[in-house]
């Protein structure tokens, strides 16, 4: 390429030859050396930019990392209250299974119809209610209601307990029964012959023939207040029993009881025997009501044979 260059004060021209391909060339380095100038400086603008953004998004992992580190700590202690929660109310339904088997045999029920040990018996057919509205209590909500219902129905257990233990001992207390398990009546309460001197007498017991040597039985729980000889009687025990009863057992052969012993109703006294003013083995039973010498048929009459 020929460039030509005219003076104005000279008049005079020149001519300039430049190569065609060498003035390619030198703008395309113009060109490269512009592009790298605005990328160097696009760089020196954007890179704050990014840093900013990396650092802003580290913050808020550190952020979320610390929420769910307390969610987590939170769900755990959670989980171990409810643990607790659940232990207490496990030993409580223990109490309550050793309860209901206290009150089973206190009513003398039969075990096989109450039986704690083994789950209750439920079921039929699913039929779901309409509807969305129920929402589910918390979990923690739901076992204290349950330990609320548990607490009213294990007072009301204790209360029967101590209700059927007062019938029972009520029961234990009152006079009933023979105070042999085998054996008959030889001669009853009142007015008889006397067997000794064949004149009319007033027998003040009831007497039970039996074999020599069996058992002789308390009619009652109560505390024995005499244990040895006394004139006519042989050996004998009496016991003292709740509303002023008193109870004596005669012409024992030995005895078992001693004073100061509290006795069960059934419970071995003594043996049978014929010690005293006696004409064979037997056991003269009396009861006293206040002092006053009874009848005994109608205690006798409660209960064929004692528990």
């Amino acid at each position: 390429m020929d460039i030509m260059f005219l003076s104005r004060r000279h008049g005079a021209t020149r001519a300039l030859s430049l190569d065609l391909r060498l003035l390619t060339g030198l703008l395309s380095l113009v060109v490269v050396l512009a592009g790298l100038a605005g990328a160097g400086l696009g760089g020196r603008w954007q890179t704050p930019v990014a840093v900013q953004d990396e650092q802003q998004l580290d913050r808020l992992m550190d952020e979320q990392r610390a929420e769910v580190g307390v969610v987590r700590g939170d769900a755990q202690r959670q989980l171990q209250a409810f643990a607790v929660h659940l232990g207490e109310l496990q030993a409580r339904l223990t109490r309550l299974d050793a309860l209901g088997a206290r009150l089973t045999e206190l009513a003398e029920l039969d075990a096989d119809e109450f039986d704690f040990s083994t789950e209750v018996g439920q079921g039929g057919p699913q039929e779901l209610l309409e509807g969305s509205a129920y929402a589910a209590p918390p979990f923690m909500a739901s076992l204290d209601e349950l330990a609320q219902r548990l607490d009213s129905r294990e007072q009301q257990l204790e209360v029967l307990e101590q209700l059927l233990a007062e019938r029972r001992l009520n029961e234990a207390e009152t006079l009933s029964g023979r105070p042999v398990l085998k054996g008959y009546v030889s001669s009853p309460f009142g007015r008889r012959t006397d067997p000794f001197s064949g004149r009319l007498s007033v027998h003040k017991g009831v007497d039970f023939a039996a074999k020599a040597g069996s058992a002789v039985v308390a009619v009652a729980a109560g505390v024995v207040t005499a244990a040895g000889r006394k004139s006519g009687y042989g050996n004998v025990v009496e016991i003292s029993h709740a509303d002023g009863y008193v109870t004596l057992y005669g012409h024992n052969q030995s005895n078992q009881a001693k004073v100061g012993d509290l006795v069960k109703r059934g419970q071995v006294i003594a043996t049978v025997g014929s010690t005293g003013r006696s004409s064979g083995y037997h056991v003269h039973f009396e009861v006293t009501k206040d002092g006053q010498v009874v009848d005994p048929a109608s205690y006798i009459a409660r209960a064929s044979t004692p528990e």
